[in-house]
C-alpha cells in the first residue's frame, strides 16, 4: 500500500484539539511548549481550552493547526508505526505543514511564517470587505461565465464536483444567486473573514514576501504537492515562489490528488483537526483507504488500519 501523508487547512480548527495527544504524547506537549516560547503567549492554551473567538483569528488560528497537524503525525512516530509516505501534500496553510514534515523548514521557522502570514491575511480582509462561496454541481465553463459576470474567481479546484469561488462581498453574493439559477445542487456563502486565494490578498503576498526573504528553505526528503501547480514542487527556490503565489492563486486540490493517485497512492492519512480533505478525497480516489489522525482515538484507529 502507497501512502500519502495529508495536513489540514484553515476551518478546520476546534477548541480542545491535541490536548488529549499532549497529555499522552511527551513529544506532543513539547511541541505546543516549542510554539508557546516561539510565538510569544501560550498557543497551547488557546488550542485546548480556546474561547473559540480568540481560535478562529487567522494569527491564532494558522500555528495552531500547524502544531497540531505535526503532532499527529508525530505521535503515529511515537507508536512506531508512522506510515512511510510516498509524498505529502496540504490545503493552504496545510501545505506548510507538509513543507515542514518535508524537511523543507524548521518547525520554529514555520510557527513564525504561519503567525505572519494569518496577521497579513486579516489585514488584507480589514482592507477590502470580500468573501467566498462554495458551489456543488456546476461545470467549469459554467463557473467561467460566472466569474466573468461577476468579477470574483476560482479559489479552490476541491474535486470535479466542488469549486469555491472568490471575491469582493457583492460579487460573491451576485455569484451566489447567478449559480443557483443555473442550477447548482448547493451554493453556501462561507463563513470566512474574506476573499482567500484571490487578487484581494495581494498585499498579504508582497508582506509575506519580505518575512520569507529571511527563512531558510531545504530540498524535501519526498515529493511535496504545490497548491497552485497541482504537482511537486520543483526545488527550495521554486518553494519560495509558489507559497507567495498561493495566497493570491488558486488552490488545485483536484489536480494534486490526482497526481497523487498517478503515482499509485491508494492510502490518504490526514493529520490535523476535521476531516475535510479525506472527505473531498473519498470523491475522487474512490475505493482509497482513509485515515484521520486528530486525536488518540484516532491514532489507534490508524494504527489497525496500517
Amino acid at each position: 500500500m502507497s501512502t500519502a501523508l495529508i495536513f489540514s487547512g484553515q476551518g478546520a480548527q476546534s477548541v480542545g484539539m491535541g490536548k488529549d495527544l499532549a497529555e499522552k504524547y511527551p513529544v506532543c506537549a513539547e511541541l505546543y511548549a516549542k510554539a508557546d516560547d516561539v510565538i510569544g503567549y501560550e498557543l497551547s492554551k488557546i488550542c485546548f481550552e480556546g474561547p473559540d473567538e480568540e481560535l478562529t483569528k487567522s494569527n491564532h488560528c494558522q500555528p495552531a493547526i500547524f502544531v497540531t497537524s505535526v503532532a499527529c503525525a508525530k505521535a503515529l512516530e511515537a507508536e512506531s508505526a508512522a506510515p512511510e509516505a510516498i509524498a505529502m501534500a496540504g490545503l493552504s496553510l496545510g501545505e506548510w505543514t507538509a513543507l515542514h514534515m518535508a524537511g523543507v523548514l524548521s518547525f520554529e521557522d514555520t510557527v513564525k511564517v504561519l503567525e505572519a502570514r494569518g496577521r497579513f491575511m486579516q489585514e488584507a480582509c480589514d482592507e477590502q470587505a470580500g468573501g467566498m462561496v462554495s458551489i456543488i454541481g456546476l461545470a467549469r465553463e459554467q463557473l467561467d461565465a460566472i466569474c466573468a459576470e461577476t468579477g470574483v474567481t476560482v479559489a479552490n479546484l476541491n474535486s470535479s464536483a466542488q469549486t469555491v469561488l472568490s471575491g469582493a462581498k457583492a460579487g460573491i453574493e451576485q455569484a451566489e444567486a447567478l449559480a443557483t439559477e443555473a442550477g447548482a445542487k448547493r451554493a453556501i456563502i462561507l463563513n470566512v473573514a474574506g476573499a482567500f486565494h484571490s487578487p484581494l490578498m495581494a498585499s498579504a503576498a508582497t508582506k509575506l514576501d519580505e518575512v520569507l526573504a529571511g527563512i531558510t528553505f531545504n530540498e524535501p526528503t519526498v515529493p511535496v504537492l504545490s497548491n497552485v501547480k497541482g504537482e511537486p514542487h520543483a526545488g527550495a527556490d521554486a518553494i519560495r515562489a509558489n507559497m507567495i503565489s498561493q495566497v493570491t492563486d488558486s488552490v488545485l486540490w483536484l489536480s494534486c490528488v490526482e497526481w497523487l493517485q498517478a503515482q499509485g497512492v491508494d492510502r490518504y492519512v490526514e493529520c490535523g483537526p476535521g476531516k475535510v480533505l479525506t472527505g473531498l478525497i473519498k470523491r475522487i480516489a474512490k475505493g482509497a483507504t482513509l485515515d484521520n489522525v486528530n486525536d488518540v482515538v484516532s491514532v489507534e484507529k490508524a494504527l489497525q488500519s496500517g
